[in-house]
Order: structure tokens, then sequence, then C-alpha cells
């Protein structure tokens, strides 16, 4: 028996329950699941109607239609494009042009669980921006449209107006989550439009227990005196939340505070107040007056009391571990060891008062000479901070992946490839965006760029530069390379299972199994279905590939490191000298288009001769 590969992504929903079925087989019925089974293995008996009873929600128009969305299989491929890239073959970097939301089912079963961050920079829903309209019945139809055309706004006067954004929001981040590692984080900018609305999905998506934060970036230097309100808006928020139980590094404590400048044996430490936070009728054992054991000098307790109870204290004066003043004016404050440090790093504060969005639109203006070619861009520093908070240099340099589906300027990537020149890392970067049309009278149109895509790829390139140029000694093995991946239909034909009536009939069942004979289509290359079947196979998009010749004839090698995982072989009259010479190379398995066999009888030839050599194979 082999298998057959379709031209559809992972079915999501399948291997959802397929999970549930190897821990709980009991509660499937029928082969479908029995959700009042599964309850009752839980502990959790249901004796009221669950439609009769009122509970804490969010909802909305369209939600039961996102996850369904979500779940759908994806009929679309990513066609490898060489020509827009740099440096194809040693890249790990990747630049996919397509639909985020198709994209990111096309990754579920290559980089499932394997995202140490992402980062997104989604449409703030401000009235004017973007926001994607998915067709439920064909995504792709819908992409293709929005390629052809200008980009359309969300205006409140629609009376869906935070609908519309839920409903585009929703099915990415439930396919996002799929990808994040266990100890993944995801950091999310945001404004005061949503932030509420996306709080409450991402709390359903990720869990309320892994929020790990609400941070507060202040975005504008000097406030906005145009305001209509008379409210300057100066700050954004970066929500954060971790996968499960992961965490995000933390700040590098300031170790400039501590010395030793009375030789304690302990060590170096800082001065630190041991004020309390409670009154006397709060904490009553907490309100003391302190005296100085050598001095004699009474140091009267502060309205809210001190921070240790009197025995404590005691223990601390005779360790020597606090510090008296010489007035009796002053307070008493405790020495703070090096030493006695929890971790390598202190918290990171949820208040971002670092640097401004102009420092962006000077960063794009320095890259583009002086031109400005995109709105609103994201400061690198900014972005830089947080791929070290949520994909932090571990000691060997692990190649975490850094994913961004909202890529715009790419501020991700070159975030990714500044900090990994500064600290010597390997973070790899995947970016996805959607090529809106750029206005035709924008001056980045009449520069040349038809869409945001062709900018942020550009960036990318004059970025990685740039960073060699300026890091000549320590870029000799960095990565500012990028592989470019565009989304479309799949390379293999589907059977079209529409009814077929009239008296032509059984005339046109006849030209659709004959048109089903060569099930790639006629204008894809080899490298095109490779690609493709490499994806659906669970092989990330900067796995190598080796054409080999085989008794002339071009197969192509999957592998990773020395391990050949699979060869595809689309070329024809495939005979079993032929197998014999792949099975050589010891791959996993191997991939044949029907095409490659004349007949019934060579293909089963050929399949027992990669049998007997403990060889599957698959046929596209």
């Amino acid at each position: 028996m082999h298998e057959k590969i379709d031209g559809l992504s992972m079915d999501i929903e399948l291997a959802e329950q397929d999970k549930l079925r190897l821990i709980f087989p009991q509660c499937f019925v029928d082969g479908k699941l029995d959700v009042t089974k599964l309850l009752a293995v839980c502990g959790q008996f249901e004796t009221v109607d669950e439609n009769n009873r009122e509970k804490y929600e969010f909802r909305w128009k369209g939600k039961q239609e996102c996850l369904q969305l979500a779940g759908k299989r994806s009929a679309a491929a990513l066609r490898p494009c060489v020509e827009e890239s740099v440096n194809w073959d040693s890249t790990q970097n990747i630049y996919i042009e397509g639909d985020n939301l198709e994209v990111l089912k096309l990754l579920q079963t290559a980089y499932y669980r394997k995202v140490k961050m992402i980062y997104i920079d989604p449409p703030y829903n401000t009235g004017n921006d973007f926001v994607y309209e998915d067709d439920f019945a064909d995504p792709l139809a819908r992409y293709r449209e929005i390629t052809q055309q200008t980009t359309k706004s969300n205006p409140e006067s629609m009376g869906r107006f935070h609908t519309n954004w839920l409903n585009m929001m929703y099915p990415r981040l439930r396919l996002a989550a799929n990808l994040l590692r266990d100890d993944g984080v995801i950091f999310i900018s945001i404004d005061d439009n949503e932030a509420i609305n996306l709080r409450k999905i991402c709390d359903e998506v990720f869990g309320e227990e892994n929020h790990l934060g609400t941070f507060i970036w202040k975005r504008r230097q000097m406030v906005d005196s145009r305001s209509k309100t008379g409210v300057s808006e100066d700050h954004e928020y970066l929500l954060c939340y971790s996968k499960h139980g992961g965490r995000i590094r933390g700040k590098s404590p300031d170790m400039s505070k501590y010395s030793n400048p009375d030789n304690d044996p302990k060590g170096d430490w800082m001065s630190a107040d041991m004020t309390g936070l409670a009154t006397a009728s709060q904490r009553p054992n907490l309100h003391y007056d302190l005296t100085n054991p050598v001095t004699g000098i009474t140091y009267k307790c502060s309205p809210t009391g001190w921070r240790y109870e009197k025995s404590r204290m005691q223990e601390l004066i005779e360790k020597g571990e606090v510090i008296f003043p010489k007035e009796v004016t002053g307070r008493p404050r405790r020495k703070k060891y090096v030493k006695d440090l929890t971790g390598e790093f202190a918290g990171f504060s949820t208040v971002l008062d670092t640097v401004f969005n102009t420092q962006a639109t000077r960063e794009l203006r320095t890259l583009f000479d002086e031109q400005e070619y995109f709105d609103f861009p994201k400061p690198v520093d900014l972005v830089k901070l947080f791929v070290e908070q949520g994909a932090p240099l571990t000691e060997d340099k692990e190649p975490f992946i850094v994913l961004d589906f909202f890529s715009g300027s790419a501020t991700t990537a070159h975030a990714v490839m500044q900090l990994n020149s500064e600290d010597g890392g390997n973070r790899r970067f995947i970016m996805v965006q959607l090529p809106e049309r750029c206005d035709e009278k924008s001056e980045a149109f009449k520069a040349g760029y038809k869409n945001i895509c062709e900018i942020g790829k550009e960036r990318i390139r004059r970025a990685g530069e740039k960073i060699k140029t300026d890091n000549p000694l320590t870029t000799e093995t960095l990565d500012i390379g990028f592989r470019v991946f565009k989304l479309d239909s799949s390379n293999l034909k589907l059977w079209d299972d529409s009814p077929i009536t009239g008296e032509n009939a059984l005339a046109e069942l006849e030209a659709r199994i004959r048109g089903m004979l060569d099930i790639i289509k006629p204008d894809r290359s080899n490298m095109d279905v490779v690609y493709e079947v490499m994806l659906k196979l669970g092989q990330e998009l900067s796995t190598p590939i080796m054409p080999i010749n085989i008794n002339g004839k071009t197969v192509y090698g999957v592998s990773v490191g020395e391990e050949m995982k699979f060869i595809v072989c689309l070329a024809q009259s495939v005979t079993p000298e032929d197998a014999e010479a792949m099975a050589k190379y010891a791959p996993g398995r191997i991939i044949f288009a029907d095409a490659c066999f004349e007949n019934s009888e060579q293909k089963s030839n050929v399949r027992l001769t990669l049998r007997d050599k403990g060889i599957g194979i698959k046929t596209l």
C-alpha cells in the first residue's frame, strides 16, 4: 500500500481529533466525538441544558465561520522565486508573499511547534487601514482579487466595524498558536481602537493564564497639538502571551549599582530601602523603633513601618547587613548582595520609554535615499528589544525562528539581522505579507514599487548590506539572505466533482478523467512541485534540495544533515533499475508522479523493488 499526496494543506481538524482519539478512544462513537462522554471522563457531568445556561463568553457575528475558516484545508502552494531572493542556496530566512491566512495553513505541517517567537503589527482598524475581508467559500479567489486592485477601508459607518476586524484576526491567531513552541511567546502591537477586543480573543486563543503582560510604548516624542479632542494619544500597546508557561528573558540587572566599599567578605552589594508599605493598623508587627546597637541611636518608625518584622530585622543586624546612618533623621537601609540575586535577569518593565516612531521614519529614509515609501513603520530598536526578550541568545546559539505574518516594511527581519550581528546569534526569520498594491499617486509607486512586498524585500536587501558594511568583522557568517516564495494555487490538479448533466455528460466525464492522467499542472516547474511536496511532508522551506542524476533522469533529494528524508521523482518512464539506483541514497521514502510510469505493471514493479529494500512510496 502507498499513500496519495493531494493538493490540500494539512487537515488541522482531523489532526486535533486524532490527538483526542489517541488519549480518549472511548469518547468516539461511529468515528465522531461524543462531547458528553469526553466531559464525563474529565469529571464534568452536565445536569443542565447548556443552551439554556447563561455564561461568560465573547461573541460576535461570524465567530463560528472564523473557526471553520481556520480549519478549512487550503488548496494553495508556495512557489519558489529564486530571482527575487538573496543567497538562495545558503540562507535560512524566508520571505513569503501572500495572504497570511492561507500561508499559515500551509506552514502547519512543517513548522508545527517550531516557532520561538511571533511579533505582529496588524492593521489597527482606524477606519482607513486595510482589513483582510476573507471569503469563506474561496479564499484563493479573494486573494487574487486583492492583488489586482487597491485596498479597501473599514469605515465605522458599515455597522460591523469591530466585527470585521475580529473576523480577520481570530482565525489567524488560532493558526499562529499552533506554530509556537511550548516555550514560545507572541507580541502583538495594537492601539486603543481594538486593544480590549484583542485582549479578549488572545485570552481565548492562548489562555488567560498565559498573558505575560501588556506593555505600554510611548511612541510620540512631542504631543499632538492637532487633536480635535484635546487629547494627544502618545502611546500604543504590546500584548504578550506565552504558549505553555513560557516567559520572556527579563532585563539585565544594572550591575553599576553594586560595589564593595567596606571590603565586605560577602562580596559586592547595593543599598536597598527597608521602608514598609502597611500602616500600624494593617501590620502592627512591622511598626517599631530601631536602635543601632553600636551607637545607641534610635530611629523612629515611618508611618508605613518596616519591610521586616522585629526578629528578622535583628537577624539582619547581627549579620552586619543593616546600614545605620550617622544622623538620627536618616533612614537605616539594607545591604543587598549580588550573590543573593535570585536570577540572572530582573523583571522587564511594562512601561517602554525607549525609542520613538520618528526614528523608524528616519531609518527607512536613510535606507531608501531619503525617500519616504512606507507609513507608520516600527523602529528597529523597538522590535529588536522584543526579539531579544522572546528569542534570547542561548549558550549554544540556538537558531530560533522568529515569525511575523503582518510583515509590512519588514522591520522584524531587519531587527533579527541587526541583533544577530550584535550578539552573534543564529536567529532565523519568516516574513509573510499580503502584496497590497501601492497607491498609484504614492512616491513608492512612482519609484517602481508596485506593492508593499516589493518595498519589504528591498528593505531587507539594503538593511543586510548596511549591517554587513557597518560590522565587517562580526558578519562573516551573518545570514543576510532570504528565500522568496509566492502564494498560488496548488501545482496539482484537483478533481472537479461538480455534477455533469446533459447529452454530453459521458464525453465530459471522459475528458475530466483524461485531464487527471497527469496531475501536475502544465504551467508549473519541477521545483514548484518539489517545494509543495516538501512542505506538505513536514520539511521546512529552507531545507536543501539536491538534483540527482539517475540513469539520465533528474530526481530531487531532500536531505536534513546526512539523512536523505525523501526523493521526489517527476521523470517519465521510470524503471525498476531506476528505483534500484534511487534506493542507494537510502531515502526514507520516494514520491512519484503517476505520469512517471508507462503502465500499471511498471508502477507495480517499481513499488515491489522499493518494498524489498524497505522504502515506502507516495504518489501524486
